[in-house]
């Protein structure tokens, strides 16, 4: 049976409802008959469609004039897109200062759901080819970045990815919970991620925390470059770098220190 139709009719809804929040966000509130006329579609679409909204908490009905306006869902959804925005814009600087001096690549990275997202990176003054990672997710277990981002996480959100399939990249990937929790350890007990070979070949990253204003963890720091560069030995020696750049940034968000 084909679905061509059915695909149609969602893509259209979709683009609908984001039409409706466009049109309240421009006048501020609206009625039903007034958005079906601007949709130019009949009044129970319009009510289907708002409906869907309201119980997303992105439109809310004003009692006292049945109207509509943006609901805190929206403010929720601007937070996040700002909080990025606000990371890569303070975290930039100190990528550049650390790529200059390093010789490496150096991102930044935040969690996104299970996985970890790119938002600012410098490629070094040594690398030759390096793939642009902003905006990009990556597997939490198999990067150093993630496993700085595991590591420090809400129980609830480390179980999560704990009780899903790891996938394998590498032969040097870790795909067992035990050997993940195990090097979570690790990780909070020194203060710093490595990933050896475990995401790509031939690719060793070093990550350290950045710390938000409360204490948890905002971000992770992180260092990449090809084993030939940076062997073993090198990624556990800029450490040190690292961390001087992730307390400048933690500074920037509040974080006062230990």
């Amino acid at each position: 049976m084909s679905t061509s139709g059915t695909g149609a009719s969602a893509v259209q809804s979709v683009d609908r409802a984001v039409t409706i929040l466009e049109m309240v966000a421009a006048r501020g509130e609206l009625g039903i008959t007034e958005i079906a006329e601007g949709l130019d579609v009949h009044k129970s679409t319009a009510s289907r469609l708002v409906a869907a909204l309201q119980h997303r908490h992105l439109l809310e009905q004003l009692s006292d004039r049945g109207k509509y306006a943006l609901s805190f869902g929206i403010v929720r959804l601007a937070a996040a897109t700002t909080g990025r925005l606000d990371m890569a814009r303070l975290g930039q600087p100190v990528c550049q200062r650390l790529a200059e001096v390093l010789g490496e690549t150096v991102n930044l990275a935040i969690t996104d759901g299970e996985a970890g997202i790119t938002v600012a990176q410098e490629f070094g003054t040594a690398t030759i080819a390096s793939q642009n990672w902003v905006g990009r997710r990556s597997p939490l277990h198999a990067t150093a970045a993630g496993k700085v981002l595991l590591a420090w996480a809400p129980e609830d959100e480390r179980r999560a990815v704990l009780r899903r399939r790891l996938a394998q990249y590498t032969d040097d990937t870790i795909t067992e919970v035990a050997a993940l929790r195990t090097e979570l350890a690790r990780v909070l007990d020194e203060g710093h991620a490595r990933s050896f070979e475990e995401l790509e070949v031939g690719m060793h990253a070093v990550a350290v925390p950045v710390f938000a204003a409360d204490g948890s963890v905002a971000s992770a720091l992180s260092a990449t470059g090809p084993v030939y560069r940076l062997p073993r030995r090198r990624a556990r020696a800029i450490v040190a770098d690292l961390r001087e750049g992730a307390a400048e940034l933690s500074a920037k968000l509040g974080h006062r220190g230990e």
